[in-house]
Parts: structure tokens; sequence; C-alpha cells
């Protein structure tokens, strides 16, 4: 730990503090400053001016991102009969049609990335909020996990090729990966375009003041890299 240490404290002293940094500088100077053995990830965060007490000041929406999240995604559907078939026809890499699929994930199965149910199999997806609650992994109708068979294939693979979910916490920030430190910088910025866009047309109706108040690029044990927020807000989405 004393290794990892002093790296992040060589890190941490290469990012001026009293600096607001244009986004794709802020992005090269993340991926100059990564220093752990696997290929990290880069996240942003966001502060808001949001109470997340109130019912009318939550965010929950999703963005697919352009350039994908550079990992490989693994879907599980709820979903029976035919739409069981869809599923698979479109991709799934788990079906759990019937209670025994049910009961291997009570007894604590996660290792997926993404669930996705059929309306009619959220009854025994409901079940489940002890186990995919906490990991936000339940599906929901409002983060476009809860459609109807014949969407299915559309939603599976977003979720592979790079569909996020972002939502705001109780600490009423927004946190979301937007891909690897090995992406090329335009993909990147490609990919926090797309995000920045999207929570700025997610902003619930109830907000006041100023809706987004900071925002923060850093990469796995990284430090934080502040970027000036009148630019980001003004990021229009590329290709």
């Amino acid at each position: 730990m004393a290794k990892i240490g002093k790296q992040y404290k060589a890190a941490f002293e290469k990012v001026d503090r009293a600096k607001m940094y244009e986004p794709r500088e802020a992005l090269e100077l993340a991926k100059s400053l990564s220093f752990t053995k696997f290929d990290g990830t880069v996240e942003v965060h966001l502060r808001t001016g949001l109470d997340p007490r109130q019912a009318d000041q939550q965010v929950r929406d999703v963005v697919v991102l352009p350039h994908g999240l550079g990992k490989t995604v693994r879907v599980l559907v709820f979903a029976q009969g035919e739409a069981a078939q869809i599923a698979r026809d479109g991709g799934a890499d788990i079906v759990a049609d019937d209670d025994e699929w049910i009961s291997k994930i009570q007894g604590g199965f996660t290792d997926f990335d993404v669930a996705i149910s059929t309306p009619d199999m959220m009854g025994k997806a409901g079940r489940l909020g002890r186990v995919l609650g906490p990991r936000g992994l339940m599906p929901n109708p409002k983060a476009g996990t809860v459609v109807q068979a014949q969407d299915l294939p559309r939603v599976i693979q977003e979720s592979k090729a790079g569909r996020v979910e972002f939502r705001l916490d109780k600490t009423a920030n927004i946190h979301a990966p937007i891909g690897k430190v090995s992406f090329e910088l335009d993909k990147l910025y490609g990919n926090l375009s797309s995000l920045m866009d999207a929570v700025r047309k997610a902003k619930p109706a109830g907000a006041k003041g100023n809706y987004i108040r900071r925002v923060t690029i850093t990469t796995t044990m990284g430090p934080g890299i502040r970027v000036d927020l009148n630019v980001a807000q003004a990021m229009k989405v590329v290709d």
C-alpha cells in the first residue's frame, strides 16, 4: 500500500488544484497520470445542487456511449416463454426463466453486469431486491430495463455496447464511467460529451439554482481533476 500511496501522491502533485481544466485537457491529464498496472476506468463525478430527499428532484436515466466502455458486459434477462427465446436470440448471456434461477440469485449469484426484465416477470424479479438492489442491478422502468419482449434485442445490444445508467445518490452526486484509460482521447471525449448531454436532458422539474455545480474526472485510484463547469455544460454530442 505504501508504494501505491507514493504513486498517488506523485500524480496528485501534478494536478493544479486552482485550475479548472477544459474537458479534453482534463481527460488527457487523467490518462497520463494513471499508474495502475491494469487498464483503469475513466470516471466522471458530478456534484449537483439537487436535494435527494425531494421526489421532484430525482435523476435516473441511461445513456448509450458511442464508443462503449471497453469491457465485456454480461446481460441477464428475466423472461419466460417466447420472450425467453427472443432474449436468447438477442444475445442475452443468461435467461432466468424459472424458479431455479430465482433461487440461485437469492443465494447470492450476481455474475452479470446488467439485469433486464419483461413486465410479466417483475413479480419474481422483485423478490430479489435485497440481492440486486444494493448492487444497482434491479430492473427498473425508469432506467429502461423493464421492456416488452420485442424490445429485448435492442436493449440487450445497447447494454453490451455501452449503455450506462446514471442516478442521483444520497449525497446529491452522479457518478458514471466513460471508458478505459487505454481509449483514444477522442473516444473518451465523445463519451463524455454524450454523458453530459444526457445529464442535461435529465434535469428534474424540481431543480432549483445551479443544477450541476462541479464536474470532476478521475481514473481508478487516480486523483480528481476539476473540469471547467461552463465548458463542460456546453459540450455538444460528437461522433
